[in-house]
């Protein structure tokens, strides 16, 4: 049985001197991954599409919808292709994949009739099939591995990955629209996963077992941690997909439409790509000081007050007249709640269930964040079709955020041990 002891025989471990590379390689792939790029990316081309092909607020963002709601289906089953095949050649395989999807959008004919748009969104199918491997889905279960008494840090370091995405991917797409259109701007942002795949080859890897903390293991050197089954009977794995999702709803709409919200306002579109990486600068804090939070206090004192943060950023966001500064408050508190949640997901899964099938378990837990944080800015976007306005969905976002926190207060302590690992099926156990 691994228990509390373990944690203490990894205080005389350097877990950074070890796992560094592998941190470092995760950091760019997920800063490089499907996880950040589409969702920077996809309110900057809403204007450029509708003077082209004059389509509407919901056909321009619908493609993350669908990005999303493939992806979110498929994570459990590339957390549990990293749990057999190990993490490396599933996230490695999925960067090279979501390269050349990304690139490919690039092709979108310029024909102006109705077949284009279903070209476009098919584009955005196969990103959503070969992306999610790309995603922390994958390369957080690495870093579990690698860490344990600095965990909660070492998870928000490598979900940093998608703060630099947010402060440098807007400006670039931006730029690349601006320059060249919205055509070349995929093909430039397809160069981005490519980088860190090249990087990650030669540093990214899980540890030997000899490497890894005691505290994550039994005393006979296995993983530890309960089966997908049983933590689908666990309350507490449905307290935190439920907190998920209504996070996920109130946040990725916000994060979406947000160009769109500033512009209503007269903000001009530089000083919207502005606000997105102030945005991406609250995500970096998140990540960091709730990483670094959560290796010293109960999740629940740490979750509840970040993750009401973007209630402030909807109110802001709710006013008629928005200052260059309110804007930038919005946009940071709304990232740094972002960061929050991010941490918590990998975090959480790790605390409560354990590592031995971390994958399947966090698969599964990531899939109400995919689902939602697509389907939030079609909903966003119905919204403002439909009255002209994103006030009535920023104000149902507000409650959304705050109860979504309250919920995680419900989970009580970390199990202090799990059981010896057990297959879930009679053809695991023959492997």
């Amino acid at each position: 049985m691994a228990s509390a002891a373990g944690a203490e025989s990894d205080s005389e471990r350097n877990e950074f001197s070890l796992g560094w590379k592998t941190l470092l390689a995760g950091v760019l792939g997920v800063a490089c991954g499907a996880s950040p790029i589409p969702y920077n990316i996809i309110g900057f081309t809403a204007a450029p599409l509708a003077a082209e092909f004059g389509w509407s607020q919901t056909q321009a963002v619908l493609p993350i919808t669908i990005f999303g709601v493939i992806a979110s289906f498929l994570a459990p089953v590339f957390g549990a292709m990293a749990d057999r095949f190990g993490v490396r050649p599933v996230a490695l395989w999925s960067l090279f994949a979501f390269a050349l999807a990304f690139a490919a959008i690039s092709l979108t004919p310029t024909a102006n009739d109705p077949s284009t748009l279903y070209i476009y969104y098919g584009f955005w199918v196969v990103v959503g099939f070969v992306g999610i491997g790309s995603t922390p889905v994958t390369w957080s279960r690495a870093i579990n591995l690698w860490f344990f008494k600095h965990r909660g840090l070492a998870l928000g370091i490598l979900l940093m990955g998608t703060s630099l995405a947010a402060m440098v991917v807007p400006q670039v797409a931006v730029w690349a629209i601006t320059n060249f259109g919205w055509r070349e701007m995929f093909l430039i942002m397809g160069a981005f996963p490519i980088a860190a795949l090249i990087i990650s080859f030669f540093l990214f890897r899980e540890p030997r077992p000899d490497e890894r903390p005691k505290a994550i293991e039994s005393a006979t050197g296995k993983l530890t941690g309960v089966t997908l089954g049983m933590a689908l009977r666990d309350y507490r794995f449905w307290i935190i997909w439920l907190s998920i999702a209504l996070i996920a709803t109130s946040f990725g709409g916000a994060f979406i439409n947000m160009p769109r919200m500033l512009g209503l306002r007269d903000i001009d579109t530089q000083t919207q790509a502005t606000v997105m990486g102030i945005l991406g600068i609250g995500i970096f804090a998140g990540r960091l000081i709730t990483g670094a939070l959560l290796d010293r206090f109960w999740q629940g004192f740490v979750a509840f007050p970040l993750l009401c943060l973007p209630a402030i950023s909807a109110w802001i966001l709710l006013g008629e007249n928005i200052t260059f500064p309110l804007a930038a408050a919005a946009g940071f508190l709304l990232g740094f709640a972002a960061g929050a949640e991010s941490d918590l997901i990998a975090y959480l899964t790790g605390r409560y269930f354990g590592m031995a099938h971390y994958g399947k378990i966090y698969g599964m837990l990531y899939m109400p964040f995919g689902l939602f944080s697509a389907s939030s800015p079609l909903i966003y976007a119905q919204v403002f079709d439909r009255t002209g306005s994103f006030d009535p969905i920023l104000t149902v976002a507000i409650g959304g955020f705050v109860v979504g926190g309250g919920l995680l207060l419900l989970l009580g302590r970390y199990p202090t041990e799990f059981p010896e690992p057990e297959p879930e099926n009679a053809q695991e156990a023959l492997a």
